[in-house]
C-alpha cells in the first residue's frame, strides 16, 4: 500500500464484504460516517487514530517498518 487511496479502498472492500452501509461502519469502528467517506475516499489529511480505529474494525493490520533495513 502506498497511498492514502489504497487503504481507503482496502478499507470499503472489507466494510462491503462486512456487509455494512457507512453510517453502520462509522458506528462499530466509534468514528462519524463522514470519516468513513473521507477515508474511503483516499483524503491523506486524516487523523492517524481514527484511522487505526477503521482499520482494526475492518480486521485490517497496519504494520510499519523501516525502509533502511
Amino acid at each position: 500500500m502506498r497511498t492514502a487511496a489504497d487503504l481507503g479502498a482496502l478499507i470499503r472492500k472489507a466494510r462491503k464484504a462486512m456487509k455494512l452501509n457507512q453510517a453502520e461502519f462509522a458506528q462499530h469502528a466509534g468514528v462519524g460516517r463522514r470519516f468513513v467517506s473521507e477515508l474511503e475516499s483516499g483524503k491523506g489529511t486524516l487523523e492517524i487514530d481514527k484511522v487505526i480505529a477503521c482499520a482494526l474494525a475492518a480486521g485490517i493490520d497496519i504494520s510499519a517498518r523501516s525502509r533502511s533495513s
